[in-house]
């Protein structure tokens, strides 16, 4: 690990401060996942912010998005032959998995450059063909027939925002699947459970070893 993250290249920063892994619950994925999570966090957290860009996310394996791409990969049907969309997509883990599954096209939405690079990486590493998009697409809607979104619904005015959103995507036809380990504004009256995951999880990250993931389809 470099002593000081270099903030001019993405592409090289993603691969100087991460490793290929497999995460726990989705062996088939590898992903370009932080090794030393304090390290890269602290790292990067006073830098990213003086550029205004978030923290790194994408650098972690989520429990929402964890149990999204395991669902996909055991229901390949759910995205076979589908344009699918990975909001707020992490590393992409759940896009990939989807593509593995079948998935006619799939985009994966992000909105910091590091991010971008960290999904460009781990679809390269799985030799699969991901449409990147930089920026934020809530209110959108570009026909999408499936919409994935692990881990959103964490703080009270995005999730919020983001839920009146996918209601308006799901009245028009979509399917909309919510990966989400418990977060605080989960909107619950509004989702239809599909199943439960154990997940192994990063305790410097979630303060527990494991966390209870559940996929969600929003109704």
């Amino acid at each position: 690990m470099p002593g000081s993250p270099r903030l001019d290249d993405p592409q090289d920063f993603v691969r100087r401060n991460t490793a290929l892994m497999a995460p726990p619950l989705v062996p088939e994925v590898r992903l370009h996942l932080a090794v030393e999570t304090v390290a890269i966090w602290q790292q990067t957290e006073e830098a990213l912010g003086a550029m205004g860009l978030p923290p790194p996310f994408w650098a972690f394996a989520w429990a929402g998005g964890q149990a999204l791409a395991r669902y996909c990969l055991d229901r390949p049907d759910i995205v076979a032959g589908r344009r699918v969309l990975d909001f707020a997509a992490g590393g992409a883990v759940s896009g990939i998995a989807a593509m593995k599954a079948g998935a006619d096209r799939v985009e994966a939405c992000e909105l910091d450059a590091f991010a971008i690079a960290a999904i460009e990486a781990n679809a390269a590493a799985n030799a699969v063909a991901l449409d990147t998009r930089l920026g934020d697409l809530v209110g959108t809607d570009e026909g999408w027939d499936v919409v994935l979104a692990g881990d959103v619904f964490y703080e009270d005015g995005p999730a919020r925002r983001t839920g009146a959103w996918l209601e308006n995507l799901v009245a028009r036809g979509a399917t909309v699947l919510i990966g989400d380990p418990g977060r605080a504004f989960l909107p619950r009256e509004r989702l239809q459970r599909l199943a439960g995951y154990t997940v192994p999880v990063t305790r410097d990250l979630e303060d527990r070893d494991v966390r209870q993931a559940r996929v969600w389809r929003y109704r």
